[in-house]
């Protein structure tokens, strides 16, 4: 019988059947020889000679969320088949950190899955920074962004064109995971989206009046007109086990600019020789749009010299 994994532990697993039925069932030790059954998966299972149900089989999945274990030399299956990822930051307080974006879109590129970014608390929006600007330079990576305030209920957005209405209908029927900072509004938001029915406990998103939330625990919550995977290997940000080799990739909004460099190992530095980027004209904004994006690269590339630099040692 077919199933979908809707709590995952280290050996043990709640699986909801298609006929609503909601069973605890181990996998068999095969399977997780190869691989964890995660929060997501589509399975199959069947009853043992004991009348227990046991996972015989894990189906194809169509999205993974995972990281990078560069000692182990293979990656670590964290959530399966999300179907949008979903990064929350504050416009108010905390205060707004471009970087967290930056950081998050990298892994993004690496599963694959599509993006969105919320900012909340905009009833707090002081224009401490410049919003237009702000979600206009994810645009070249296909990302949308919603203005709206978890807070107050009545607000309507003023500086986007995404307000929570149309955030309301673009997560429907979809598989999310919700990512951002404590103290960002995604409880609160959370809650909103599922209209009333669910609540969650701040900083807990696993809590569905359940009680303490297991960190060990990945959790499968029906929202009603969405569902929401929480799962703690998914809630830091680190980019510990992304590979130099691969960050180009990471940033597909520059890599034809990338291209234009007289040398394909230019270091996209102000004393490189022959840089695309340094024969743009600084004042005009689609140059500010991108410049901000290498910003972000060479950041991120920065801190990924040092994490292989500490793997090496």
């Amino acid at each position: 019988m077919k199933g979908q994994v809707i709590k995952s532990g280290k050996r043990h697993f709640e699986v909801k059947l298609q006929n609503n039925q909601i069973i605890h069932a181990p996998a068999l030790a095969t399977i997780l020889k190869i691989d964890h059954v995660v929060v997501g998966d589509y399975v199959l299972v069947g009853e043992t000679a004991k009348d227990e149900w046991i996972i015989s089989e894990v189906l194809t999945r169509d999205s993974l969320i995972f990281r990078n274990l560069p000692r182990e030399r293979k990656i670590k299956s964290i959530a399966s088949n999300v179907t949008l990822f979903i990064i929350v930051v504050s416009a108010g307080k905390p205060e707004y950190k471009r970087g967290l974006i930056d950081r998050y879109l990298v892994r993004k590129e690496e599963w694959n899955i599509p993006c969105i970014v919320v900012f909340n608390k905009m009833d707090l929006f002081q224009n401490e920074f410049d919003l237009a600007f702000e979600a206009d330079r994810l645009l070249p990576l296909g990302v949308e962004s919603f203005e709206i305030s978890s807070e107050d209920t009545h607000y309507k957005n003023k500086y986007l064109k995404l307000g929570m209405e149309d955030l309301l209908k673009r997560i429907e029927n979809q598989t999310t995971i919700v990512l951002g900072h404590s103290g960002v509004g995604k409880s609160r938001l959370i809650s909103q989206l599922s209209r009333g029915k669910i609540t969650l406990l701040s900083g807990d998103l696993g809590s569905v009046g359940k009680g303490a939330h297991t960190t060990s625990w990945a959790e499968l919550i029906d929202c009603g007109n969405f569902k929401m995977i929480d799962s703690p290997g998914v809630r830091s940000v680190s980019i510990a086990d992304i590979k130099i080799d691969s960050l180009n990739d990471y940033f597909p909004d520059l890599q034809d600019k990338f291209e234009k460099c007289r040398f394909p190992n230019c270091s996209h530095q102000e004393n490189a020789k022959d840089c695309y980027f340094k024969k743009l004209d600084p004042n005009e904004r689609e140059t500010k749009l991108v410049l901000s994006r290498l910003e972000a690269y060479q950041r991120i590339k920065s801190e990924c010299d040092q994490s292989e630099a500490w793997e090496k040692d």
